[in-house]
């Protein structure tokens, strides 16, 4: 408990401050209210005292209502929230610190919120503005954007082909203009299609028993496989627990020999069906800028073996290796093949300068007078977009396979060597996708993915949900948690969990088709579904 025992005998209405602290916000919050109540268990000299305290404890009680954290322990590490509670904690700060005249910047605060939840955020956000700030916000959620007072719209498409204010204005300027694909989905003049029948899956079932980790209330949950399976639920309710915390850990430790240690549960029937299980998140696809689309495809392998087959390379015997720049020979030797230099700024963040030996192109001058088609050096590939390499390359089958993998997951503008440092989230993820579509299917593969619509466009998720189809079609199944509808309607199976988050929630609320969660009363998904079926 990490106080001395004089500390924890001070009490009020019987509860020290470890228990006061460790109940779930919406708890505390109650119990606040009912101290400063007509009821309250103080007497008049106590109230006189407390006062003041209380009405501050009770409004920044309330400010974390108000984004969406209820469910969350007062006394909870910071290491170990994610990074959309982080931010609306900072938020729930700034809201009680009742400033004038500051312009605020959020980049999606929405991230990880349920529908039910976008609400009370776009209330906290109104608030701020309407003290008299300037609220910016960067967002993808069609009910942030449809609330906001003036839009600016950046496009037409992403990377090179992108950077252009497409339309600026009110959210009916936007929905009205021809030239925003923004406008196009939320006036409906594209939207992603319900399939015409749910896959009927292959007949087996993984089934965990007992899950009772964290805030888990002993459910047992059957997961068909073979299809496209959704975990849905209020912020809180329990899917990370349950997708991540206790199958991955178990499967992955079982199947694949990790070192993970499961969370809480009795067992899990049916690992038999599977063969490996694959955890697809957005952490980067490397460390160092030498990582990039191209080396963890394996797509620079084949562009190294084209290169050592041409004329030049023969003549002066150059091998693969030359033209890769991890090691000795044909990269640059003052940056090390990195193309930059890091200077260390001892208590600043490192700073990158361009190579001035080589000016960024990571290999040395004999390297680059090998040219393909006399035009391009081994430099001169790594820096083409997907889209450009595609029309460069497409009579070499090996190479165009992965190249049209990278472009179908709408990487089309990202360039083959761009490093992996400067790759967002969405980006590694969509990468690695790609990665998996080029394996040949076993069929006996779960893939989990926690929040892949995380930082995607309307049109990306549209993308998004024809790659997760893909996997699925080939046999392989497909576990998500998920707060997108649109991904949500295009699941072939839901289980949703709630009904609340934290201490009131971890029960199985449903589990079946989408239509059949519509139906549903109780849950929250199957309410704001509806609008999104027809």
């Amino acid at each position: 408990q990490r106080l001395r025992p004089e500390a924890i005998a001070v009490t009020v209405d019987d509860t020290n401050i470890i228990q006061a602290t460790s109940w779930p916000v919406n708890k505390t919050l109650d119990w606040a209210q009912k101290l400063s109540s007509s009821k309250s268990p103080l007497n008049t000299r106590q109230k006189a005292i407390s006062e003041r305290i209380m009405k501050e404890i009770t409004e920044r009680l309330g400010f974390l209502v108000n984004v969406g954290l209820d469910y969350l322990t007062l006394n909870r590490s910071a290491a170990t929230l994610s990074g959309g509670e982080a931010q609306r904690i900072r938020l729930a700060t700034q809201v009680g610190s009742r400033l004038v005249g500051v312009l605020y910047v959020l980049d999606e605060p929405s991230i990880g919120l349920h529908p039910r939840d976008n609400s009370r955020l776009l209330t906290t956000l109104k608030g701020l503005r309407d003290l008299g700030n300037t609220v910016l916000v960067v967002e993808h959620d069609d009910e942030t954007i449809r609330e906001a007072d003036w839009i600016v719209d950046l496009g037409p498409a992403a990377g090179e082909h992108g950077g252009r204010v497409i339309a600026e204005g009110t959210p009916k300027d936007i929905l009205a203009n021809p030239k925003s694909l923004t406008g196009a989905y939320l006036s409906g003049r594209k939207k992603v299609e319900i399939p015409e029948e749910r896959r009927e899956g292959n007949g087996k079932t993984l089934k965990i028993v007992g899950a009772r980790a964290n805030n888990l209330k002993n459910i047992d949950v059957s997961i068909p496989l073979g299809k496209l399976v959704c975990i849905t639920g209020v912020s809180g309710s329990g899917k990370s627990t349950l997708m991540t915390d206790i199958l991955h850990n178990a499967l992955a430790a079982k199947l694949m020999g990790a070192r993970s240690i499961p969370g809480e549960h009795e067992r899990i029937e049916g690992i038999d069906h599977l063969d490996k299980i694959i955890n697809i998140d957005q952490s980067p696809i490397g460390r160092t800028p030498r990582s990039n689309p191209g080396t963890y495809t394996g797509l620079f392998d084949e562009m190294r073996n084209l290169f050592a087959e041409l004329p030049e390379s023969k003549v002066r015997g150059y091998k693969p290796g030359r033209f890769s720049f991890n090691v000795h020979g044909g990269r640059c030797e003052a940056c090390q093949g990195q193309g930059e230099l890091r200077i260390e700024m001892q208590f600043l963040p490192d700073v990158y300068v361009p190579c001035d030996v080589c000016h960024g192109t990571r290999f040395n001058r004999e390297t680059l007078q090998v040219k393909f088609r006399d035009q391009y050096s081994i430099a001169d590939v790594l820096d083409m977009t997907v889209d450009h390499a595609l029309t460069e390359f497409k009579n070499y089958p090996r190479m165009l396979s992965k190249l049209k993998l990278l472009q179908e997951v709408g990487l089309g503008y990202v360039k083959v060597g761009q490093p992996a440092t400067t790759l967002s989230g969405g980006e590694a993820q969509r990468v690695k996708l790609a990665k998996e579509l080029s394996r040949r299917a076993t069929g006996r593969t779960l893939y989990v993915l926690d929040e892949p619509s995380v930082g995607l466009h309307a049109a990306d998720v549209h993308k998004l949900i024809e790659v997760l189809q893909r996997l699925v079609d080939t046999g392989n199944s497909v576990l998500i948690i998920e707060h997108n509808l649109d991904i949500i309607k295009v699941a072939d199976w839901i289980v949703d969990l709630g009904p609340e988050g934290g201490d009131r929630g971890g029960e199985l609320i449903a589990e079946g088709t989408p239509e059949q969660i519509v139906k549903n009363k109780k849950s929250y998904t199957g309410q704001f579904l509806k609008a999104h079926m027809w």
